[in-house]
């Protein structure tokens, strides 16, 4: 029998688990009496470290989320993959860990894919395997100096990811020399019945394939000359998407450093690829990212998504390097960003990728406020008549730039009783988007964070348009459509639960506004 539970992800982890240890009884106690900034509705660990994302594949009615996880600190160290599942992207069932380090090494990032014609023998033509690959880090050997401590291995589950078996054959992908040699993604190229694994090898990628996904054999590489270069490349995927009746096919790289705000970032690229090669449609010094906030990073996409539904579907690590280590949470570390549908759209600077959360977080809304159109001073408080009571909402404004105004700032403002504060705007001048969190609470484990981060508008609409997701301790703007796209953390010594728009150097318009409570999301128990 199913139940649901209104519990945070923590909760439900305590509430299966047996009594351990004294440390684990403590952070039950903790979270019991309000555990701070966990958010509501974002993806976290039950417990202890979590970074990227893995092994993204939909089978069987589930969408699977494996993660970069340690489950003995709160800090990065020996990975293993943590694991859960939901039916709707929102609500998300904690397995049990799917793969510890063995004498191949740690595990570091990876895919997975639905094998449906089981072309590894792992399964049966009735009883399709799902296959993990991921790369092995032999730490010892890195720490000896050795440039070849990196390599791809693969295990198998017969029984809907519910437990693992790795490939006696591993690896499967030997290192050739490459310090940085990692982060497999693999899928089913239909055109030439094969499997194309894309990864990272140092600062580009490298392309094989193989017809069992135990066989593989290099096709290509790209990106030595191309995007940014600022930082090590990481987690690729590449995947085609439709744009003016034309395929495209679409290429993220994650890179650290190098962000356009500094730290962690993605990039990505736009083009055509063949099954073997791939080639980029912008110049080479064209560097595009999937979001301008800098907290994003590491993100890829499911695998296996039905063709009845025909979404890309994304998610992404809501952290950065800069300072994801030393963050002021403590039983865990880290969430993940709300899943987001990639598309491309033509805009006046080319074909770019756009982001847009997905249906299924309409389901968290409860209480709505309509705004109606007026001109906006320079602060109106929204907080009393919508009678805000959480700090998770979802809002959705537009505003009208009026004729012959010159120099507006303007947009959201999210604070609480302390004077703390977070504003999500946009600069007329510059004709930027920004995120400022200088005053948005605790800042001091890390000079990196404060700041005001700004993200070029490349839609050509008069109309501004933002749509912004708010939790505890974060917020995604999608705005244009989402067009341009920025995420940040925060964490505020108090929740923030005051909301408000601002208008600097003359009156916008507010066209139309529309607000929403969120619910915490739910979790099924079995």
């Amino acid at each position: 029998m199913r139940h649901l539970l209104f519990l945070t992800p923590f909760l439900l982890f305590m509430a299966c688990q047996p009594e351990t240890t004294e440390h684990t009884a403590q952070v039950a106690s903790d979270t019991l009496t309000g555990e701070q900034h966990r958010p509501r509705y974002h993806f976290t660990p039950p417990e202890q470290w979590m970074n990227d994302p893995n092994g993204m594949v939909y089978y069987d009615g589930e969408y699977h989320l494996f993660y970069q996880h340690y489950p003995d600190s709160n800090v990065w160290g020996p990975m293993h993959w943590g694991h859960a599942v939901s039916e709707d992207l929102v609500h998300w069932e904690h397995l049990p860990i799917a793969l510890y380090p063995d004498s191949l090494g740690m595990i570091f990032s990876g895919s997975a894919v639905a094998d449906l014609e089981n072309t590894s023998g792992f399964g049966t033509a009735e009883d399709s395997p799902l296959i993990a690959i991921f790369t092995y880090h032999d730490a010892e050997a890195a720490e000896a100096g050795a440039n070849d401590h990196q390599t791809q291995g693969i295990a198998f589950s017969t029984d809907r990811g519910r437990s693992w078996e790795k490939y006696e054959g591993n690896p499967v992908v030997e290192n050739p020399g490459i310090k940085d040699f990692r982060d497999p993604k693999v899928f089913w190229y239909a055109p030439d019945q094969k499997w194309v694994m894309i990864f990272a090898a140092a600062d580009r990628v490298r392309i094989y394939n193989s017809p069992d996904l135990k066989n593989w054999e290099f096709q290509s590489e790209f990106g030595e000359n191309s995007g940014d270069h600022g930082g090590v490349w990481e987690c690729p995927d590449l995947f085609p998407l439709m744009v003016n009746g034309e395929e495209k096919w679409v290429m993220l790289l994650s890179i650290n450093p190098g962000g356009p705000n500094g730290g962690s970032a993605t990039q990505y690229f736009v083009g055509d690829f063949d099954g073997e090669t791939f080639a980029n449609d912008n110049p080479e010094e064209t560097t595009l990212w999937v979001d301008y906030g800098k907290d994003n990073y590491a993100g890829v996409s499911w695998s296996n998504v039905p063709e009845n539904d025909g979404r890309r579907i994304f998610l992404g690590w809501m952290s950065n390097w800069q300072y994801a280590n030393v963050v002021p949470t403590y039983s865990w570390r880290s969430a993940m960003t709300v899943a987001r549908k990639l598309e491309l759209a033509d805009t006046p600077e080319g074909i770019r990728l756009i982001s847009l959360p997905v249906e299924e977080l309409h389901q968290l809304r409860a209480d709505s406020y309509s705004l109606e159109p007026r001109s906006i001073p320079n602060e109106l408080s929204l907080t009393e008549f919508t009678e805000w009571q959480t700090p998770a909402k979802e809002v959705m404004l537009e505003f009208v730039i009026p004729e012959g105004a010159e120099g507006l700032d303007f947009g959201i403002v999210i604070s609480n009783s302390l004077g703390e504060e977070v504003r999500i705007g946009y600069d007329q001048a510059q004709q930027q988007y920004y995120f400022d969190r200088t005053k948005a609470g605790k800042m001091d484990f890390s000079e990196d964070f404060a700041g005001r981060f700004p993200a070029p508008r490349i839609a050509g609409s008069d109309t501004i348009k933002m749509h912004l997701y708010v939790d505890v301790a974060s917020a995604e703007l999608f705005a244009d459509d989402g067009k341009t796209v920025m995420t940040n953390i925060f964490f505020p010594n108090e929740n923030f639960q005051q909301l408000g728009l601002y208008s600097e150097n003359g009156e916008v318009q507010l066209v139309s506004g529309t607000l929403y409570n969120l619910s915490p999301a739910t979790i099924a128990m079995e």
